[in-house]
């Protein structure tokens, strides 16, 4: 594509909900092949674009870059190019200095289903901080009037859900259904995705009806076991807010590594 830059590829990737990994060289000094600001993209798939100078550095700060992917913080990589022999990664006989950062999608919360619960959920995720989509069959309630405050507003079959909606790595699915038959029509396609949480909302006896007609679809145990049904932390929670605000609280929990425990000493 003519003109195709960086910052091109940067906003696709973002649009898409991709992962990738920026590369910035910050500080350079003596002979080297690029200097401070230069630029490039390194996504999961190896796909490139820009260039740090090619050679031995930039092949290391790729290697690097899927480490940091995995990991999620950002890292400064020092070289020296001046002895090979003592695993320098050129003889240049400059340095640089390149900052490696993670690109991840938005943290999104995929609310599915648009009744009393789904709408409150809409509203606590947005007031979080979340990028927020309601996704519901019925055009009635999945609507900016019905349901405020949701970033994205999707009309579609809940079998239909990931061919119109991207689900990232970041996408956390609160599954706020009316039956075990809508259930079971989307379950299958979204633990293809690469969601972190799956969240079902029902009764410990409705879960139990899903669970044997999904695993009567062929949807092994294992996977099904990666599912929060029912849905949320145990809050005795019984008014839509109040459930919103369990399940927001092991989503949020799920997303920054805490144990859901009482703090108190």
């Amino acid at each position: 594509m003519p003109n195709y830059t960086l910052f091109d590829a940067l906003s696709e990737a973002g649009e898409a909900g991709q992962s990738c990994v920026l590369a910035i060289i910050i500080r350079s000094q003596g002979s080297v092949p690029r200097r401070a600001g230069t630029k490039m993209l390194i996504f999961p798939d190896g796909q490139l674009v820009g260039t740090i100078g090619g050679g031995e550095v930039e092949s290391r700060v790729i290697a690097e870059a899927q480490k940091v992917l995995q990991a999620g913080d950002p890292i400064v990589l020092h070289y020296d190019l001046s002895d090979p022999q003592s695993g320098d990664p050129g003889v240049c006989g400059g340095q640089v200095d390149v900052y490696v950062e993670p690109i991840m999608p938005e943290a999104t919360v995929l609310v599915i289903g648009c009744g009393h619960v789904g709408q409150a959920l809409v509203e606590l995720a947005h007031w979080l901080g979340f990028r927020v989509i309601a996704c519901d069959d019925r055009e009635d309630l999945c609507n900016p009037q019905t349901t405020p405050y949701a970033d994205e507003y999707q009309v579609i079959p809940p079998d239909k859900i990931t061919e119109t909606i991207t689900v990232h790595s970041r996408t956390y699915i609160a599954a706020v259904t009316r039956n075990v038959t809508i259930d079971v029509s989307m379950l299958p396609d979204l633990l293809a995705t690469p969601a972190p949480y799956i969240g079902v909302i029902g009764s410990r006896k409705r879960w139990t009806t899903t669970i044997e007609q999904l695993k009567a679809g062929g949807i092994d145990e294992e996977r099904l076991n990666s599912i929060h049904a029912p849905i949320g932390l145990e809050l005795n929670a019984e008014t839509p807010r109040e459930i919103a605000l369990s399940v927001m609280a092991e989503i949020v929990m799920l997303k920054g590594g805490g144990t859901g425990k009482s703090m108190k000493l």
